[in-house]
């Protein structure tokens, strides 16, 4: 009896660790070293690496530019029904006729210049420049502006006019001087001959706003043949020179400030394709708003008629070491000469601070420093490293020196060895998300350093990884 007692108790203290039991103490164990992993990770502060290439970036570069030209408005000096006779957008001489007054209204019925007006004909070169016309509008027009429709067909038949009215010119002197009373109105001066006007004649860079370039509101007063007109009426209009520019509006100082450290710029007028260099200047109004202009000194016969222009900036694009715009940051620097620095024998920069001992006399302490920029003969220096109001010492004289000065310098966290190392970069170009900066400096970036993806998730020096 005994022997089956013990053989009992036995099996009682095994049953307490069956395989079953163990499996469930193992996994609870597991399961509380996974929480407690699960929230030290949340709680960690987490550093995203980017990893630094070449690239370049695209740039939208098309605009709506407003032409100026030295444009002349003429007035009519005498009352009476204006004929054009000059061809618009084509160049007169000095004294070249452009229209004739007819005071008594003579040739409203042109039939009794010719005996039959449906006998006038135009000629190919009549109907090659109607057909250029057409197809000028046909490639410019935009049904967000329909009124331009109507000011197209106005341009042609004052064009149709002047070509008639061309054919009949040699027959006006079969009439009677003493029954008809013409007047022949000469260009004062040479150029091109436009018979519109719009109140943007004599703008300049310097008088641009934005609201000149809602073509919504922009009316275009068209002259029209055999109209009567009185006298100091605008009849017509010269472009008198080759000189003119195009103006657009840029979103910020910073892409005027790229387009005018080119000086120079390639245009495009989408137009018709041709390209021509542009000199740039800027000008920002009262508000804010700023304007880049371009200047030119040929082709402006070619846009005489236009106002508003789509242009295309043909601009390299930058090409560099492409990185976010969250990555870069601007931090505070103590500035002081280069002649406070020296290199150790192990390698390190270190400066030579002032000190005073415990019985007051004075010493000096080397201090081991980061160069991050050096502009001229000045270094910049971490500011955790050395204070404001520090006194160095100049090794080769041991003048003092007194630490104040701070600047800013533009610049990422490296994180190649596991810690946050700032390094200055030189923007060429950003646009809303990406930087293109300038690769192999001093004191910057090379292509495959990681950076913190987030400048402000990390601080100075900061561990990020064994």
């Amino acid at each position: 009896m005994a022997a089956k007692k013990k053989n009992s108790k036995i099996t009682n203290i095994n049953s307490g660790f069956t395989p079953d039991r163990i499996g469930i103490l193992i996994f609870a164990v597991l399961l509380v070293y996974m929480i407690i992993s699960i929230v030290q990770y949340i709680k960690a502060k987490h550093v995203v690496g980017y990893e630094v290439m070449e690239g370049s970036l695209s740039q939208n570069n098309t605009y709506t530019a407003i032409a100026l030209r030295d444009e002349e408005v003429v007035e009519n000096d005498t009352a009476g029904s204006v004929y054009y006779f000059a061809t618009e957008d084509r160049r007169v001489a000095k004294g070249d006729l452009v229209y004739i007054v007819d005071e008594a209204d003579s040739l409203a019925d042109m039939s009794s210049l010719t005996g039959d007006a449906s006998a006038v004909s135009l000629t190919d070169k009549d109907y090659a420049e109607i057909k250029e016309d057409i197809e000028d509008f046909t490639s410019t027009f935009n049904k967000n502006n329909f009124s331009s429709v109507y000011d197209f067909k106005n341009s042609i038949n004052g064009t149709l006019s002047k070509l008639v009215n061309t054919s009949y010119l040699n027959n006006i002197g079969d009439l009677s001087s003493s029954t008809h009373n013409f007047i022949y109105r000469n260009a004062p001066s040479s150029g091109i001959v436009l018979y519109s006007k719009d109140g943007y004649e004599g703008l300049t860079l310097q008088d641009m706003k934005s609201d000149l370039f809602d073509q919504t509101t922009y009316e275009k007063t068209t002259f029209g043949s055999s109209e009567v007109v009185t006298a100091d009426a605008p009849v017509y209009k010269l472009a008198k020179n080759e000189d003119w520019s195009v103006v657009i509006q840029v979103d910020d100082q910073e892409t005027a400030d790229y387009l005018m450290d080119q000086e120079y710029i390639k245009i495009k007028f989408l137009k018709n394709q041709v390209t021509v260099w542009g000199q740039v200047s800027t000008y920002t109004n009262s508000k804010g708003e700023i304007f880049v202009q371009f200047s030119f000194t040929n082709s402006m016969i070619t846009f005489a008629t236009d106002r508003f222009l789509s242009i295309e900036l043909i601009i390299e694009n930058e090409t560099g070491l492409k990185i976010p715009n969250s990555s870069i940051i601007e931090k505070n620097f103590y500035v002081i000469p280069s002649e406070l620095v020296m290199e150790t024998a192990e390698g390190n920069t270190v400066v030579q601070r002032k000190t005073y001992l415990e019985d007051g006399s004075q010493s000096s302490e080397d201090v081991v420093v980061s160069i991050h920029s050096q502009v001229d003969d000045k270094y910049y220096i971490d500011q955790d490293a050395i204070a404001s109001g520090d006194i160095l010492m100049y090794p080769a004289t041991g003048e003092e020196f007194t630490v104040s000065e701070v600047a800013s310098l533009t610049g990422v966290y490296n994180i190649n060895k596991g810690y946050a190392d700032f390094k200055q970069i030189e923007v060429l170009y950003s646009n809303d998300e990406y930087s293109i900066v300038k690769s192999g400096t001093e004191y910057g970036l090379n292509v495959y350093d990681y950076i913190a993806l987030d400048a402000t998730s990390v601080t100075d020096d900061e561990l990020i990884y064994d």
